[in-house]
């Protein structure tokens, strides 16, 4: 991959004329990526756009290598000229991934309907453990190998995702202390590495974004993601808009205060919101019981899979924990939808029931697990940049074209 890249430019605000382009080019995409094959008579009626307009956005689409026309015409009830739908062009783009957790780092491919191609998983072990520069660097060559194994595909970005404080524009991790990262530039180091267009988010508001573009909040007029790993934190979209707040701050909860709880906190309280509630606390509590040995909560999860009533119990428990705390962020900002990501809801139903009980019954059937039990980090990290690819679909990288 080339060695570096230039700095990314200051660029004035876009006019409304070229806002109101990338808008309506972007309807037209995300209405192909929803309905597709579609006719563009169809897109125009979903859209409210005019036949011209939708059909001067498919051709530039089509020019891109973004959709391609069905091979199979269909009728308008059987008569008149066939209408050539239009889907997305699966054989030409992906996106990279990488998604930064505590114990390691996911690389990953996705197509452009957020599905993932490739993935790896590369542990944060060794003399640098998880140094950033060492993680971005090992991660930069593992995306640059599932490349190099499918030449047919073309990356089109990469989106880098991780808990803590992230700040979107600047491209910056600001703090992860549970990696000892403080402003690593992750943007511009990774953008040196793989001379690729690179964007970068907090993990909880990607997952927003890849729930209402692919997942089980598509559709819904506003969404609320709870994220709970080792770290724990939110993020809240509504009208198509996540929110981000001054420099990407909004959705740490990490320290609210749970009613009841033990667990002593770094910041000096006890009973905060994430070492309450975390996998690593989870871990610990499991191996006191004599459960588990390690920190893998999928070993918790397998314990209670196998009959271990003590693990069913400490699962339930967690899930009830997060219900409540469901529960208060419902209370603030009444979302239509509840995406959870938990290791036990994701995979076990009286986890799911412990949940809903937490949030209480007015609510539960808001509450939904995520929408990509198997995969939930590697399309953390790629929905970060299918998500600007959808926002402003005629700015394809022209280095991937």
């Amino acid at each position: 991959m080339p060695p570096s890249v230039a700095p990314p430019v200051p660029s004035r605000p876009p006019s409304p004329s070229t806002s109101r382009r990338r808008s309506s080019a972007s309807v037209v995409l995300r209405s192909v990526l929803e309905h597709g094959p579609v006719a563009r008579s169809t897109i125009a009626r979903l859209t409210g756009l005019s036949p011209a307009s939708v059909t001067d956005y498919c051709s530039r689409f089509t020019e891109l290598g973004l959709i391609r026309e069905s091979e199979t015409p269909r009728r308008s009830q059987g008569v008149g000229r066939p209408h050539v739908p239009v889907d997305l062009d699966q054989s030409r783009f992906v996106v990279g991934g990488i998604h930064v957790a505590v114990p390691y780092t996911t690389v990953a491919l996705l197509d452009l309907r957020g599905r993932v191609v490739a993935a790896r998983e590369l542990r944060h072990e060794g003399a640098d453990g998880a140094d950033a520069d060492a993680v971005l660097a090992r991660a930069a060559d593992a995306l640059s190998a599932l490349l190099a194994r499918s030449p047919r595909l073309r990356c089109l970005g990469v989106g880098f995702a991780a808990g803590g404080w992230v700040d979107r524009d600047s491209g910056t991790v600001v703090e992860h202390p549970l990696l000892g990262w403080h402003e690593v530039p992750v943007r511009e180091l990774l953008g040196v590495r793989t001379g690729l267009p690179v964007h970068v988010d907090g993990h909880a508001r990607a997952l927003v974004n890849a729930e209402r573009l692919f997942g089980r909040a598509r559709g819904s007029r506003s969404v609320l993601h709870l994220f709970v790993g080792n770290v724990v934190d939110a993020a809240f979209a509504t009208n198509d808009e996540v929110h981000h707040g001054p420099r990407s701050q909004a959705g740490a909860i990490a320290h609210l205060p749970v009613p009841g709880g033990t667990e002593p906190c770094e910041c000096g309280r006890t009973g905060c919101l994430q070492v309450e509630l975390s996998e690593r606390t989870l871990c610990r509590r499991a191996r006191r019981a004599g459960i588990v040995e390690g920190v893998n909560p999928m070993h918790v999860v397998a314990a209670a899979a196998a009959g271990d009533p003590v693990a069913a119990r400490l699962l339930a428990e967690r899930a009830g924990a997060v219900g409540r705390a469901a529960r208060l962020l419902l209370d603030v900002l009444n979302p239509e939808t509840v995406v959870v990501t938990e290791v036990g809801i994701l995979h076990r139903e009286d986890c799911l029931a412990a949940l809903r009980e937490g949030v209480g019954d007015d609510r539960a059937a808001s509450v939904v697990p995520s929408g990509f039990p198997d995969s939930v980090l590697a399309v953390a990290g790629g929905a970060v940049a299918l998500d600007v690819l959808y926002r402003d679909p005629l700015a394809a990288s022209p280095e991937a074209i």
